[in-house]
């Protein structure tokens, strides 16, 4: 695994490997080379599987959708006997690491469990890949796709089709794209975010009006005001860290940590000591380890942590 490789970077190779996929099964080298490529790094394969979800409704691997006109491709696709190999195989590995593969039909509805991470094939060649303990509802029609979102964050990779826009609605906030990539967390009690890693969407409710969203933006929508923050890539990127079981902190509260990792786990961290809550935390940790996360948290801040079954609690040391 190189150290300078983003999650662009993989998604673009994720998607090299299925367009080669596509265009006839692999030599041995090159299948021995996909190989090592899918298990030097757990990303790889979450991307991988995204790629083949494309690829399933479109007849081609693009990246993710964003230069993608599903128009121009109306016969159904033909999937060689090794790329559907390769698709079992991944979703082994990734259901081996809590991520899940769903398929669509139109009006369902799909969650996940918390702790689960899940990948959605679209039948206009768009991806959600849905966090932990989240739920969408799809509607699409001749003119518009429309999602709900009703709980938790997802990642909505778009194909672009401009006759029918990608309209998504969370709380009292809409989401309109046409080919684009962003996310949109929805939490009880917290303010509504939406984050633009690629092109354009336009996030609109009923008292802000209708703001239009770049690339590497971010938005807040509180039951008063609607603002915006830019973000430098490589932070939207580690953003991202969920659909690969992280969780990446940059200076954040321990307490805002706490609340994170209860999203993915049964398993409470306690902290009775306010001054210690207040800290900063920065790192990147597996989502679903609360016990790793409070024992490196301990030997950063000089902390006991007393584990129990389903408790780890953070007490200064005597």
């Amino acid at each position: 695994m190189s150290a300078n490789e983003t999650a662009k970077d993989i998604d673009k190779a994720a998607a090299d490997w299925v367009a080669r996929l596509d265009r006839g099964d692999l030599s041995q080298q090159e299948d021995q080379a996909l190989e090592v490529w899918l298990t030097g790094d757990l990303r790889r394969a979450g991307a991988f599987a995204r790629a083949q979800a494309i690829s399933m409704s479109s007849e081609r691997a693009q990246a993710l959708g964003t230069d993608y006109d599903a128009a121009q491709f109306a016969p159904p696709p033909v999937i060689s006997r090794r790329q559907v190999m390769w698709g079992g195989a991944i979703a082994a590995g990734l259901a081996a690491a809590g991520i899940g593969v769903g398929t669509l039909n139109t009006g369902q509805s799909f969650e996940t469990r918390r702790g689960e991470m899940k990948v959605i094939p679209l039948s206009d060649g768009s991806v959600i890949s849905l966090n932990t303990a989240s739920r969408v509802k799809i509607s699409f029609s001749a003119t518009q796709r429309l999602i709900h979102l009703i709980d938790g964050e997802a990642l909505f990779d778009v194909a672009k089709d401009a006759a029918r826009p990608f309209i998504v609605k969370a709380g009292d906030a809409t989401v309109r794209a046409i080919g684009t990539s962003f996310t949109i967390q929805k939490l009880a009690a917290t303010p509504l975010v939406v984050m633009v890693r690629e092109g354009v969407v336009d996030i609109s409710d009923r008292k802000s009006g209708t703001l239009r969203l770049t690339a590497n933006t971010l938005a807040r929508a509180d039951a008063k005001t609607l603002t915006t923050t830019p973000l430098p890539a490589d932070k939207v990127e580690r953003a991202l860290a969920w659909r690969e079981g992280r969780i990446a902190f940059e200076g954040q509260s321990l307490s805002e940590a706490i609340s994170t990792f209860a999203r993915y786990s049964d398993i409470r961290i306690v902290i009775d000591d306010p001054a210690i809550e207040r800290e900063e935390i920065t790192g990147l940790f597996q989502s679903t380890d609360p016990v790793g996360f409070a024992q490196a948290v301990a030997l950063s801040f000089d902390l006991t942590a007393e584990v129990s079954e389903n408790q780890v609690r953070l007490i200064r040391k005597s």
